[in-house]
């Protein structure tokens, strides 16, 4: 069994030093007219940098760009399809961040790639392989404000033409060279319904015939996956990534379970800034590992990082690299 060291996604895009602090400057220059666009773009390219090179020297195999560029989980994508704009701010789940909520007032149509540009990029700059992140098409629909009436009377459909998009940003990132792309969909733990699951399934069904050579991931967090785990392993997806924070049950779970596909393994909780145990980390993969029926797995926080201060935040990753050395020695 291959253990992989991977992020979730997001990090932390400020510091306690001056270089660290720049993107937010510039970003507030900018918005009274002090700053350019382009000089916005260059501050992060800097951050961007400075993320990947924080998450190689932590000792990762499969890192991502930090979504330095990403204003929250939603509008960055969201808010670039035809027919959506972007209004006031709502509470992401149940952290202190906030999201500039996407209003929906025409069919979604994808006119452009997003995110594979800022993969492009990364894995320039990376000597480690690049993991891109995208939200799902659930959690998309389920955070946004829908004035479009087809979409007001049919959820599903709402869902089915953001996924639409999303095909097209993993069918680019594919074709750009990703070798793991992975897909948020945390709204799906919050009482999901069998109607829900199966609308999950249908989007992975567009999505898995779109990635060519590249392998999904389907990540769930801030949320309790233990009642739809049955659900969650049958998806078609290639790699299941799980919040294990909300309910210790899970990890005897997943081991009944005996798992085909590889885990990814969010026993780091991305939300605290306290560090694990590793004898506790190692007592939990103990139990997970041996029950896998598959060749490798990903050991990784439960969420992305952002919510967390950046110093903290390398401190999870280095011992989360410290622990994945012990498994594999």
């Amino acid at each position: 069994m291959q253990l992989i060291a991977t992020n979730s996604g997001s990090y932390p895009r400020i510091g306690k030093t001056p270089e660290l602090q720049f993107l937010r400057q510039t970003i507030a220059q900018h918005d009274t007219g002090k700053k350019t666009a382009e000089e916005v773009r260059a501050a992060e390219d800097a951050l961007t940098r400075a993320a990947i090179e924080e998450q190689v020297a932590s000792g990762l195999d499969l890192v991502t760009d930090g979504q330095i560029r990403w204003y929250d989980p939603i509008s960055h994508l969201a808010g670039k399809w035809e027919n959506v704009s972007v209004n006031g701010l709502l509470r992401f789940f149940d952290t202190n961040f906030y999201l500039r909520q996407p209003v929906v007032q025409g069919p979604i149509v994808w006119s452009r790639p997003v995110a594979r540009p800022e993969y492009e990029m990364a894995r320039a700059i990376s000597s480690k392989p690049v993991k891109p992140v995208l939200t799902g098409a659930f959690t998309l629909a389920r955070h946004s404000i829908v004035e479009y009436p087809p979409y007001q009377k049919d959820f599903a459909r709402l869902v089915l033409d953001y996924n639409e998009a999303l095909v097209r940003e993993v069918s680019e990132l594919a074709a750009a060279g990703a070798s793991a792309i992975q897909i948020d969909e945390p709204s799906i733990l919050r009482d999901p319904s069998h109607a829900d699951l199966d609308l999950l399934e249908a989007t992975w069904d567009k999505l898995s015939a779109a990635k060519g050579e590249a392998r999904l991931v389907l990540a769930v967090y801030f949320g309790d996956a233990t009642p739809v785990l049955h659900h969650l392993l049958s998806m078609p997806c290639d790699v299941l990534a799980l919040d294990f924070t909300y309910n210790p049950d899970l990890v005897e779970q997943v081991a009944a379970a005996k798992p085909a596909k590889p885990l990814g393994l969010g026993l780091f909780d991305g939300r605290n800034t306290k560090l694990e145990d590793p004898e506790e980390i190692l007592r939990s993969l103990q139990r997970i590992l041996p029950a896998v029926r598959a060749t490798e797995c990903y050991l990784n926080p439960s969420s992305g990082l952002e919510y967390l201060p950046r110093d903290r935040a390398l401190l999870k990753l280095k011992r989360l690299v410290e622990i994945r050395n012990r498994v594999c020695e």
